[in-house]
C-alpha cells in the first residue's frame, strides 16, 4: 500500500511540475487525465485478478507477470496514444467520435456492471491454445519450456500457462485502453499531457494490483461511477462544440471527476462495510 501512495505521489509531484511549467491549464488537464487513468486501472486490477486466479498464478510469480506486462502495456500506450494524436491532428472530427464512443461504453458498462469477466470465454485465449502448444502445469517463472512433443517425441518449445496470464494480461489492457485514451483525448489533445498522465498512471499498476487484489469485492460499485464518468467525459464534447454551449473549464472537470468517483468508493465501501466486518469478526 505504501508503494502504491509513492508512486501516486511521484504522478502528482510531476503534475506539480506540469502546472509550475506549462501552466495551470494543463497542470489541471494532466491531473484530471492521471486521476481517471488510475481509477480506470483499479477496474483492470479487478480483471487482472481473475485473471491470476483462472490459471491459478502463485503470488511469487504473480510479480513477473506484472513487470512484464506493465513494460507492454507501456509501449502498447505508446503507439495508440500517437495513432490518436495524429487522428486528432489531421480529422478534428474524430473527437467526436471519440466522445459517441465514450457515452456508449459508458452506457454498456452500467449496463454489464454486475457481469463479471470470463476468462475461459475469451476468444483470444481460445486462440493462443489452438496456435501454440501449451503445457498443463507451472514451470516455476518461466514463460517458455522445451519438452518432448506430445506426438512427435521430438524437444519442442511450448508455452506454459504463466505466459497465457501475460498474454491475457496484455490483451486485457488493450481493450481498457480503447476506453481510457479516447477518454484522455477528451481530456487534452496535447500528446504530451495524454501519454505521461497514462504512463504516471500505469508505472504504480503492479503496487496497485497488490494494494487491492485482496479486497477487489469491496469497490463493486465502483464500475458505476466509472460508467458515469465516461458518459460525463464524452458529453463534454458535444455540450462545448458540437451544441455551442459553454465549455466545461478544466478545474470544473477535475472537480466532476473527483466527486464522481468519490461517490463510487464511498457507496461501494458502505455497502460492503459487512463484509469487512465479518472478516474482521473471522479474524
Amino acid at each position: 500500500l505504501a508503494l502504491s501512495a509513492g508512486y501516486i505521489s511521484l504522478g502528482l509531484v510531476f503534475g506539480g511540475w506540469v502546472w509550475w511549467y506549462l501552466g495551470e491549464k494543463a497542470g489541471l488537464e494532466y491531473v484530471t487525465g492521471f486521476v481517471i487513468e488510475k481509477s480506470l486501472a483499479m477496474d483492470n486490477v479487478f480483471v487482472i485478478a481473475m485473471i491470476f486466479s483462472y490459471f491459478a498464478i502463485p503470488r511469487q510469480y504473480q510479480h513477473r507477470v506484472l513487470f512484464w506486462g506493465i513494460l507492454g502495456v507501456i509501449i502498447l500506450r505508446a503507439i495508440m496514444i500517437g495513432l490518436g494524436s495524429a487522428l486528432v491532428e489531421n480529422f478534428g472530427w474524430v473527437l467526436y467520435v471519440f466522445a459517441a464512443f465514450l457515452i456508449l461504453t459508458g452506457i454498456k458498462m452500467w449496463l454489464t456492471a454486475d457481469k463479471e469477466y470470463d476468462v475461459g470465454s475469451s476468444g483470444a485465449l481460445r486462440f493462443i491454445k489452438k496456435t501454440l502448444p501449451v503445457t498443463e502445469n507451472l514451470h516455476g517463472n518461466r514463460f517458455f519450456v522445451r519438452q518432448p512433443h506430445r506426438k512427435t517425441g521430438k524437444p519442442a518449445w511450448f508455452v506454459t500457462p504463466l505466459f497465457l496470464a501475460l498474454a491475457m494480461v496484455e490483451i486485457v489492457d488493450v481493450v481498457f485502453a480503447v476506453d481510457s485514451v479516447p477518454a484522455i483525448f477528451a481530456i487534452s489533445t496535447d500528446p504530451f499531457i495524454v501519454y505521461t498522465s497514462n504512463i504516471f498512471a500505469i508505472l504504480g499498476l503492479r503496487a496497485l494490483y497488490f494494494a487491492l487484489a485482496a479486497m477487489v469485492h469491496r469497490f463493486h460499485y465502483l464500475k458505476y461511477a466509472l460508467a458515469v464518468l465516461l458518459v460525463f467525459i464524452g458529453s463534454k464534447i458535444f455540450i462545448a462544440d458540437a451544441f455551442g454551449l459553454m465549455k466545461i473549464p478544466p478545474a470544473a472537470s477535475l472537480s466532476i471527476t473527483f466527486a464522481i468517483l468519490a461517490a463510487g468508493v464511498g457507496w461501494s465501501l458502505w455497502k460492503t462495510r459487512a463484509q469487512r466486518a465479518g472478516v474482521e469478526g473471522a479474524g
